[in-house]
Order: structure tokens, then sequence, then C-alpha cells
């Protein structure tokens, strides 16, 4: 562990990078939260499209797609204050190892990451399209991916841990998919914000790839020493094992409880 990420106190500190990640889940959260009032609401004043609300306060609504624009632009480039995981992808971050053996076990899982994404929000298209969901409810998908894309990387990742066996968001093959998987609902939602959202997440999706099929010593940690973990600026697993023990504990002290008060 780096100087940066000295033990005070007999904890890891938080890097810079990480952070931030805290800072999107929070902002991200409350937009959640405030998307899901405002869509309540309109609904029971007599059912005006939650776009339509949003367009009626232009300086949210800008303020909203800037932000999430702003992101996806910053990634176009490199940047210190953003994960290894999406850094991997530029020529200043590859560090030769000196081994020519290109080795990327999760690559073949990243095409059934996609069929599922794909079938998944397919069956969400057709219920659109039905009738039976509207953009109100596209939207709020929108806004429940943008916070579980923070979940899976502050705690817990279902395609890490069960599709592509990654070892960390550092070497993950698809952590750059995250805007375009975010950004799927806004599909359905005809405006010039949303699609245009959309049109960016998936410029930056088919960046990834060119770069991935073009330059594939980049991601494999055989051949580009950026990923060994001595080099991680983020330091996320240390602070996912804090909160696995604090986890821990919990149980242990709640199984304690229980089996004192039965006594």
């Amino acid at each position: 562990m780096n100087a940066a990420s000295q033990k005070r106190g007999g904890r890891p500190k938080i890097s810079t990078i990480s952070l931030l990640h805290y800072v999107r889940l929070v902002y991200r959260s409350v937009l959640l939260l405030l998307l899901l009032i405002g869509y309540i609401r309109l609904r029971l004043r007599g059912g005006e499209a939650l776009m339509t609300g949003l367009e009626k306060r232009p300086l949210i609504l800008n303020v909203i797609w800037a932000v999430f624009a702003g992101e996806m632009i910053l990634r176009f480039f490199p940047s210190r204050y953003e994960s290894p995981g999406c850094q991997k992808q530029f020529a200043r971050n590859y560090i030769k190892s000196g081994s020519t053996e290109i080795d990327i076990p999760d690559n073949n899982a990243t095409v059934l990451v996609a069929l599922i994404w794909i079938v998944f929000n397919g069956i969400f298209g057709a219920l659109y399209m039905k009738g039976i969901l509207d953009e109100g409810i596209m939207l709020l998908l929108c806004g429940a991916y943008s916070v579980c894309d923070m979940i899976c990387i502050l705690f817990f990742c279902p395609f890490q841990s069960w599709l592509m066996k990654n070892k960390c968001c550092s070497a993950c093959r698809i952590y750059n998919w995250d805007y375009a998987m975010m950004f799927t609902p806004l599909f359905f939602v005809r405006n010039n914000y949303s699609w245009s959202l959309l049109a960016l997440s998936v410029a930056l999706l088919l960046r990834w790839e060119i770069t991935f099929y073009r330059h594939p010593e980049r991601f494999s940690e055989k051949t580009n020493h950026y990923l060994l973990c001595a080099n991680c600026t983020e330091k996320l697993c240390a602070h996912k094992r804090q909160l696995h023990s604090l986890w821990r504990q919990a149980e242990r002290y709640t199984a304690e409880r229980i089996r004192r008060l039965r006594k």
C-alpha cells in the first residue's frame, strides 16, 4: 500500500477517487429520490409526464444534463481523478511488463453480460411499447441504474462476483460500459436531452471497445503493470474489506444477542 493509503488509527485512509465515488453516490441518490417524489406528485395531479414537468424547470434539467454529460466527456481523456478501471485504456497508463502474453480471462463473459442487459431492458421496453409503463418510469429506471452503478463500485458488484470474475474494478473488462448501461432506458424517452446523453454514452462505449481491440495489451495485467495492486491509486478493495468485516461483526453481535435473549 502506497504512502497515500497509509493507515491512520488502524484504518486505511480513503483515497481521493473513492471519495469522489461517494459524492456521486450521494447526489445520484438524492436525484433519484427527487425524481420519484416528482413522478408521484405529477401522477396524483392528473398524469402530466415527468419529462414535461422537468422541461418546465429548464435550469434543473440543464444542471442534471450538464453533470452527466460532463462526467462522460471527462472519461474521454486521461485524469488522475478517475478510477484506474477506466484509465487503463490510455497509452500514458500503459506500463510495459516485458511480457507479450495477453491474458484477459473475463473477456468471454462480456457477451453474456451484454445479452443479459439487452434482454433485461428489452422487457421494460416491451412494457413501455404496450403502454404499461410510461416515460416517467423509464427515467426512474435510469436514475436507479445510476445509483446501482455506484453501489457496484463501492460495495458489491454482481457482474464482478457472478459473471466476470475479475479481481477488482481496476481490471474490469467492461468498466466503461457503465454510462451506456445506465442510460439504456433513455432510448424510449423521446427528447433531445435524453437522446444526447444516450448518444454520448454509446460513443464512450465504442471508444472503449475500439481501444480494446486495437490495444488489448493495455487491458491485461500480464502485459500492463498499471493494473497491479501496487500501482492502484483507488484502494477500494481496502474499504470493501472494512465494510465486509463490519458486516460480519454485526452478524456475530446480532447472533450473540439472540442467543442471550433465548436463554
